[in-house]
C-alpha cells in the first residue's frame, strides 16, 4: 500500500507564505501522475484547491489563482503547494490526494492523506 503524508502547516500572519509537502511512501512508487490540493474550513465544504493532472496541466481555485503554486518531485515522491499572500479566509485543513504509478504495468493507486492545519491570522 502507499500512504500519503501532510506536512508544513502551522500559525502565520496575514500575507506571509507557507509550502506544504505531500509525500508518498510505502511501497514501490515510480511517479506521481496526478496531484490534488483540497482544504476544508470548519462549517465549509471541502474545496479542490489546486490539481496537475497527467499532461502537466495545473489548475486552481479562483480563490487561490496567482497565489498558489502547486508542484511535484518525482525523485522525493512528493507533492508542494506553495501558498503565497495569505489571508485569513485560507485558513482551514490542507489535505492531498494522489495518483501514484506503483509498477511497469500501469498499475495505480490513488488515495489521500490526514491533512495538515493552515491558520492564518489578520
Amino acid at each position: 500500500q502507499v500512504q500519503l503524508v501532510e506536512s508544513g502547516g502551522g500559525l502565520v500572519q496575514a500575507g506571509g507564505s507557507l509550502r506544504l509537502s505531500c509525500v508518498a511512501s510505502g511501497r514501490r512508487i515510480i511517479s506521481i501522475n496526478e496531484m490534488f490540493w483540497y482544504r476544508q474550513a470548519p462549517g465549509k465544504q471541502r474545496e479542490l484547491v489546486a490539481a496537475r493532472t497527467r499532461d502537466g496541466s495545473t489548475n486552481y481555485a479562483d480563490s487561490v489563482t496567482g497565489r498558489f503554486t502547486i508542484s511535484r518531485d518525482n525523485a522525493k515522491n512528493t507533492v508542494y503547494l506553495q501558498m503565497n499572500s495569505l489571508k485569513p479566509e485560507d485558513t482551514a485543513v490542507y489535505s492531498c490526494n494522489a495518483e501514484v504509478l506503483i509498477d511497469e504495468y500501469g498499475t495505480t493507486w490513488f488515495g489521500g492523506g490526514q491533512g495538515t492545519q493552515v491558520t492564518v491570522s489578520s
